[in-house]
């Protein structure tokens, strides 16, 4: 849905040579014209207006002098230098491009007709006066020559399968009368066909083509033929098929023209001949001739250049040349000009350029050159508020085809309405101003322009054949006509509608180096003229026009990046440099096609969007890979070549942070990011909505709700409470409902009423209930933006979900309970524990009271409701747990359940004493500790089943709450749990469970077991042991304690219960405790202790200490000798880089590690995987690094780690040494 705008237009009119220009090419490294007439050959700069060289061809004899002699093709020919051309005469000629020198390189007797060259540059077909074409080499070596009428039909031929003879195949949609159709006789060629052959090359120099005029017919047949001159297939008779002929450069057709008896078209044949498509032309069948045909580099427009047949009251004909685009396999016309009937402004020659493929250059009879250098654009309303229709409008011919997409999304090319004028348009505009922005202007080529507008609401139909009329038709209001005429094609371009009656244009300037703006307003006088209120010429060619909706800047994009601000609303007209915000002029590095105003952070910018896909802003890239962007409501929307949509909001970015954020490739739940289909191209963004138009490469259309525009939307809804709103948008594009609370749940509670009023819908507060989650969406799946405020939370202790459904339900109980009473069971089960007891209970609470009022929600519903919400089986176990058997029934019987399955039950449960009954449901339920408590209130027939209940569900706890603690079951219950404990390894917990009940003997065992000594002691004499028991009980902890290192325990537990101290020396001794041990030795007067065992162990002690140091001294001194070669090394290592120009710099140092450490690097590598298990694998690897192995990378760290590890032992050592010092002195 894009149409092509005039970017600028440069007009020469310096040269002049002699004749007329008969043929011409572009040089493609320097742009300049090559421009051949009958009598020389030149070179003219179009951008300096200079003849850069010349040369005659008439002094050499090429062309006579007489001008008889005319030239046939001319190519420039770049590898060369040079341009080759041919002359009618048969003269094929080398032009050097540098030195100006003519070099005939060949001749053919008969004359020649045209001349191709493969778009390679290798191959040259030259068609001679003997209908036959030379097939040579770049340097002009034939290779063949062939005849152009062949009797064959090529190697293409078809291949008949013999299935039957016509008459009895199957034909389609045109029925048996196909068969029976007569084959039309051949007609001869058209009277003005000039009877040349025409040649055209494939885009990729595979193949050509050639029309000429059969002999024996008398009409064109086209053939084409390989790289190698071989006939590949030849065209079906086509009658009408005119001279015209264009291969299209992706080669999947060739264009021609054809008359028929009824319409002029354009078809296209594929390679094998047959025709495939047309469209028609908007002339009758004898009003205009087709002179060429001319595909643009990218095979993306065909221009068709055309002659008026019959001459007008001067003699003179109408010369026209339009470009046709096409998509959704429909041809539009986008372009027409013009040139009128004066023959010296008629085109003689026109070409694309070759690099730049929206180029065209165009030379007339009176040598002026013209080129015109478009652009595509997408011509959208502007989008200001809810009032526009998000219209985009699509030149074809003399319509305008117009799509509403706020209202519907239909594709091309069919659309919502026409605009029909009389005409062929080559601009629209849309006005500039709030609730006027669906008003349309038309720029046509006859120089009027046409203002369309809506009618008003009570003029408006709104039925039509009983269908309601969605999108209203635009009817034309006026039409004005420009003063002075415009007496050259396309003479304005980018037209923009400022005002109601106010209109800027650009135009060319009084030097081909400049351009002028122009500001029209209709004349007083002459209401339906405009005239030229005021005028400026800006120095530099205008490219680019862009106009701020909100601001009302606009601003010019010069042809060499500059940047302008027009002082529009001035008395005189003005322009001075964009600048930032710093006061430095700013201008865009490269050209670009495409712009647009923007609000960045508060600083108004200028977006360009490059014909490479690069998107700056001012002069700084934001992104590269940009199919095309678009401006809406403060957002940034953009596609790319990755396939991917972006959409960002550009009052909380800056510039760098806009650059980091197109940038990324985006997170999980990054909102700016969708992936679209690959080309997709943005059409327009509906205003104040979430819907983004896109356009495939194919031509259909796609409606996407971008996240980022629905997240803002339904931001800016809750912030005005507009709930209903923003739930039908969240249902509609499947957004999680929690956003609603999350987005503000302070503001959501206090405006739970409106919510539920806004709704008003049990069904959707169902939904509502049902979808809410503990998770803040917020900090999950939708983000907030960076820079907004963070919301306060509900100040309350509580889940969220219990929050919800607590405010929910005490609001809907308020208003009215009988109409909510669905939704209020709803945040009863949804809770985080659902209350399936109460919702059961009201149920109940409904059989017992039906509501009275009408539209009241019965109780079977209710139930039923609540079957769908919560398992059925489950229901069943919650309502027995309500120990209503009313309800247990009535949940039964709507679950379809067996009657045999729970009556029985429930006879047998209605038989039991409560308490029991109570327990038996509970138990039945699992409920244990509640089954407990009723078990117990059973009497003391149950006791032993309330001991096993505990034991099996280890509820000691619990039965020691319902207990007395001087009652029986309390002791019973206590030395169970004792028992457990012991079990469970917790043996001295249960000793003193067991000695508070009363069971020393127990809890004696019990502490022994666990070693707790004390504990035991205190049992023992309170029990109380005999003498003999008692120490017997002393040695065997003093073993216990032993075993556990336990020395100065074991040794006090034997000098003072078992009343041997030897062995309490002994003890000491042993674990090194030397002071404590000498006491001893003197209290109890052993000193026979201190040769026989203390002084002994004294030295072994001693010697082990000794021992260990001298080893830590000798492994200190030999790790730092080490250390110190391995330092002077590096250091030699690094003098020697740099001695070799190595890098100068104070991490010198390291360089010697460089490649070790890359060697190293292994480790990283091969263990990644281990690394990544525990911590312990982590430090193992580490060590790894750290090798004292001599040559490792790290072998002066691994050094200086040993070393730090020995004086940390030896210093600990020291302090334990001065503390058994004094031993040493008895």
């Amino acid at each position: 849905m894009r149409n092509l705008k005039l970017l600028k237009s440069l007009r020469n009119s310096e040269l002049q040579g002699p004749g007329s220009p008969q043929c011409f090419s572009i040089r493609a490294d320097t742009g300049s014209l090559l421009i051949a007439s009958q009598f020389s050959i030149t070179e003219f700069d179009p951008l300096t207006a200079q003849v850069v060289r010349e040369a005659s061809l008439t002094a050499d004899g090429f062309l006579s002098e007489d001008g008889s002699g005319g030239v046939v093709g001319l190519q420039d020919l770049a590898e060369l230098q040079s341009a080759c051309l041919a002359t009618a005469g048969g003269d094929v000629v080398l032009f050097n491009l540098n030195t100006g020198q003519l070099e005939c390189v060949g001749s053919v007797d008969s004359g020649l007709t045209s001349m191709s060259w493969s778009p390679d540059e290798e191959l040259v077909i030259l068609t001679t006066g003997q209908e036959t074409f030379i097939m040579m080499t770049k340097d002009f070596e034939p290779i063949t020559e062939v005849g152009i009428h062949q009797d064959d039909f090529g190697e293409g031929k078809f291949i008949t399968v013999g299935w039957g003879k016509k008459e009895t195949q199957f034909h389609g949609s045109e029925g048996k009368q196909a068969a029976r159709r007569k084959v039309q006789e051949a007609q001869p060629a058209v009277a003005w066909d000039d009877r040349r052959p025409r040649v055209t090359w494939r885009g990729d120099g595979q193949l050509f083509a050639i029309s000429a005029i059969c002999p024996q017919t008398g009409g064109r047949k086209v053939r084409v033929w390989n790289r190698e001159g071989v006939l590949q297939a030849t065209s079906e008779p086509v009658n009408g098929l005119e001279q015209a002929l264009c291969w299209k450069p992706s080669g999947s057709l060739i264009a021609s023209s054809q008359r028929h008896p009824n319409k002029h078209s354009v078809v296209f044949m594929e390679k094998n001949g047959l025709l495939h498509g047309d469209f028609t032309l908007p002339f009758s069948k004898d009003q205009a001739k087709v002179k060429e045909l001319l595909w643009n580099p990218d095979s993306t427009v065909l221009a068709v250049w055309l002659e008026e047949l019959s001459c007008g009251d001067d003699g003179h004909v109408n010369t026209y040349l339009q470009l046709w685009t096409v998509g959704n396999y429909h041809w539009y016309l986008k372009q027409s000009l013009d040139f009128g009937r004066d023959p010296q402004k008629a085109p003689v020659c026109i070409c694309w350029d070759p690099e730049r493929p929206l180029q065209l250059h165009v030379v007339t009879s009176s040598w002026n050159s013209i080129t015109y250098s478009w652009g595509w654009t997408t011509e959208r309303s502007p989008g200001l508020d809810v009032t526009d229709n998000a219209s985009v409008a699509v030149i074809d011919g003399d319509k305008v085809l117009v799509t509403t997409f706020r209202q519907c999304v239909v594709p091309p090319p069919m659309c919502s309405f026409e605009l029909q004028l009389k005409s062929p348009i080559n601009q629209v505009t849309f006005l500039c101003r709030p609730k006027g922005t669906n008003q349309i202007a038309a720029f046509t080529a006859n120089g009027q322009i046409s203002v369309f507008s809506q009618v008003s609401e009570e003029q408006a139909d709104k039925t039509s054949d009983g269908f309601m009329v969605v999108s209203q038709p635009l009817v034309l209001q006026k039409t004005f006509r420009l003063t002075p005429a415009q007496e050259q094609p396309l003479a304005l371009r980018q037209l923009l509608w400022l005002q109601d009656e106010l209109f800027l244009a650009v135009g060319a300037g009084l030097l081909p180096t400049s351009s002028t703006i122009l500001m029209l307003h209709p004349i007083q006088d002459a209401e339906d003229t405009l005239a030229v209120r005021s005028e400026m010429e800006v120095d530099g060619v205008v490219v680019g026009v862009a106009h701020s909706f909100q601001t009302g800047t606009v601003a010019l994009e010069l042809e060499d990046g500059q940047i302008k601000k027009l002082l529009w609303d001035c008395p005189e007209l003005s322009v001075e440099d964009w600048r930032d915000s710093s006061g430095c002029s700013v201008s865009f590095p490269v050209p670009c096609i495409q712009t647009a105003l923007c609000s960045i952070s508060g600083t108004e910018y200028l977006l360009g969007l490059t014909d490479r896909s690069h998107l700056y802003a001012g002069d700084t890239e934001l992104a590269s890979g940009v199919c095309s962007f678009a401006i809406c409501d403060n957002f940034l929307l953009l596609t790319t070549h990755s396939h991917t949509c972006r959409c960002l909001q550009l009052s909380g970015l800056t510039v760098k942070g806009l650059q980091a954020a197109l940038a990324s490739d985006g997170g999980q739940n990054d909102e700016t990011l969708r992936h679209v289909e690959r080309g997709s191209r943005i059409v327009t963004v509906v205003p104040q909505d979430t819907r983004v138009v896109l356009q495939m490469p194919r031509g259909n259309l796609e409606t996407i709700h971008h996240r980022a525009l629905v997240l803002a939307q339904l931001r800016k809804w809750l912030d005005g409470l507009k709930f209903r709103e923003a739930f039908e948008c969240m249902r509609k594009l499947r957004i999680n409902l929690n956003l609603i609370y999350d987005h503000n749940p302070k503001v959501f509670l206090e405006n739970v009423a409106s919510f539920i009023q806004q709704l008003n819908s049990i069904n959707h507060i169902n939904l509502f209930l049902t979808e809410l989650k503990e998770e803040d969406t917020t900090s999950s799946m939708y983000p907030r933006p960076d820079g907004s405020p963070v919301q306060p939370q509900a100040s309350t202790g509580q889940k969220k979900v219990d929050v919800v459904c607590d405010a929910l339900r005490t609001t809907m109980e308020s208003m009215d309970p009988n109409k909510f009473s669905l939704s209020i069971l709803t945040a009863h089960v949804k809770k985080t524990v659902p209350e399936l007891e109460i919702a059961l209970q009201k149920v109940h609470e409904l059989r017992e009271n039906p509501p009275e009022a009408p539209g009241g929600v019965s109780a079977e519903e209710a139930l039923k409701y609540l079957l769908f919400l919560v398992n059925v089986n489950d229901l069943y176990e919650h309502s027995l747990g309500t120990y209503d058997f009313d309800l247990v029934l009535m949940v039964a019987e709507k679950s379809q359940k067996d009657p045999k399955e729970y009556l029985p039950f429930l006879n047998m449960l209605k038989s039991l004493e409560p308490n029991y009954q109570r327990y038996t449901i509970d138990r039945h339920l699992k409920r244990y500790r509640k089954a407990l408590v009723h078990l117990s209130k059973c009497g003391q027939e149950h006791f032993t089943e309330v001991l096993q209940l505990v034991k099996e569900q280890k509820l000691y706890s619990e039965a020691l709450r319902l207990y007395p603690a001087d009652s029986p079951q309390y002791k019973f219950l206590s030395c169970a749990y004792a028992e457990h404990l012991v079990e469970q390894q917790r043996a001295e917990e249960g000793g003193l469970l067991l000695w508070r009940c009363g069971e020393p003997v127990r809890a004696l065992q019990a502490f022994t077991s666990s070693s707790s000594w004390r504990n035991a002691i205190c049992v023992a004499q309170q029990i109380p042991l005999p003498p003999d028991q008692l120490a017997l009980l002393a040695r065997d902890l003093a073993e216990k304690l032993t075993e556990q290192r336990r020395y100065s325990e074991a040794a006090l537990l034997l000098d003072q219960y078992a009343k041997d101290c030897e062995e309490a020396i002994l003890a000491l001794i042993t674990g090194g405790i030397w002071e404590e041990a000498l006491r001893l030795i003197y209290m109890h007067k052993r000193q026979d202790i201190t040769e026989t065992n203390l002084k002994p162990a004294l030295l072994e002690a001693l010697n082990t200490q000794v021992v260990f140091l001298e080893a830590q001294v000798a492994t200190f001194t030999r790790h730092k000798s080490r250390l110190a070669v391995v330092r002077e090394q590096k250091e030699k290592a690094r003098l020697d880089m740099l001695d070799e120009d190595g890098p100068d710099c104070p991490d010198a140092e390291l360089y010697s590690e460089a490649s070790s450490v890359l060697t190293a690097s292994k480790y990283s590598q091969s263990n990644s995987r281990i690394s990544s298990r525990s911590s312990k694998n982590r430090r193992k690897a580490e060590r790894k690094k750290l090798s004292l192995k001599e040559g490792s990378p790290m072998e002066d760290k691994a050094l200086m780690h040993v070393i730090g590890e020995i004086i940390t032992t030896v210093d600990k050592m020291r302090g334990k040494q001065t503390q058994e010092h004094p031993s040493f002195l008895f």
